[in-house]
């Protein structure tokens, strides 16, 4: 369940109840005549089953709440009542296949954006990524691909393509453009540092390895960044968020980068380009299979696009 909240000019509020006093995937409707102070208005609020969300938002946003009112949702983790359970039951479909557009547009909004924790996450996963190469440490790259936040702006760089809001993929874009080779700077830094101070040198590259996979690139690269982008835009579009760590763990980018960085540092040149292109093939495969698994739900779509602009929070 989800609960909504619309702050609603009393022009519109009589058909905002009414919408929801009718529907069968809503209960606890509460009216709250002139609550709002900016802006102002009338709060009405109710708890929505999942599957019946994306309609009521179409149907609120016809009547210009986004723009003169509100709308807001939020996750109700618990809720112990039959009117609830009825209108679970009553909405079509299954509420971990419902798709909430307008939520999904306003969380890869979120996630897209480049700043200084983003930044502070990939630079630290590639800096694990690094130590995990130097020692041959499987587990340590498997802890770097968890920590790594990259998977935020290429979903929204898919979302953005497929509904078209180029904002979205622009300032995704932008965020994975910069902050990839900044990581890897900071990681070069890192690497040299630790070679001057001989704790390391090329000899740690040389031979056979268990993470070798980072720069071996062939179709199976391919094909792992088509099914880690599609499991993760599936569980970015249902309730099955858990399922985003499995996407972490399966991708090799931060790995490839940090390898990269690495290889650059100590004169490893062929295993540098190996480890950028599977970096390469990873992003794109990912973006790929997260727009093809948004294409093929095109038939949930009931909203269209508010082309609000982009919170910059």
């Amino acid at each position: 369940m989800l609960h909504l909240r619309v702050v609603s000019p009393p022009e519109h509020t009589e058909a905002v109840v009414a919408e929801l006093r009718e529907h069968p995937g809503v209960a606890h409707v509460v009216f709250l005549p002139g609550a709002a102070i900016q802006p102002a208005g009338d709060v009405v609020e109710a708890d929505v089953a999942r599957e019946a969300a994306d309609e009521l938002i179409s149907v609120l946003c016809s009547l210009g709440l986004d723009h003169t009112g509100a709308i807001t949702l939020e996750q109700i983790d618990t809720a112990l009542s039959d009117a609830a359970d009825r209108a679970e039951e009553s909405a079509p479909g299954d509420g971990a296949d419902a798709v909430v557009w307008e939520e999904l547009l306003a969380r890869t909004g979120e996630e897209s954006r480049f700043n200084a924790t983003f930044m502070a996450f990939l630079a630290i996963a590639c800096l694990l990524a690094a130590v995990g190469v130097i020692t041959d440490s499987p587990v340590t790259l498997v802890g770097a691909m968890v920590v790594g936040p990259e998977f935020g702006p290429l979903a929204a760089i898919a979302v953005g393509l497929v509904r078209r809001r180029w904002d979205l993929v622009r300032r995704a874009s932008l965020a994975i453009a910069i902050a990839f080779p900044l990581a890897m700077l900071i990681t070069a830094g890192g690497t040299a540092l630790g070679s001057a101070a001989g704790l390391f040198d090329a000899s740690a590259l040389r031979g056979e390895h268990e993470v070798d996979f980072v720069f071996d690139v062939g179709p199976w690269s391919l094909i792992v960044a088509l099914l880690a982008g599609a499991a993760g835009m599936l569980s970015m579009t249902s309730a099955k968020s858990a399922a985003l760590v499995g996407v972490f763990i399966s991708v090799t980018t931060v790995p490839a980068a940090g390898y990269a960085s690495i290889a650059a540092i100590l004169g490893e040149w062929s295993r540098a380009v190996e480890s950028l292109a599977q970096l390469v093939i990873n992003l794109v495969g990912i973006v790929l299979a997260a727009a093809v698994v948004l294409l093929l739900r095109r038939a949930t779509w009931t909203t269209t696009d508010s082309g609000r602009p982009l919170s910059n929070g």
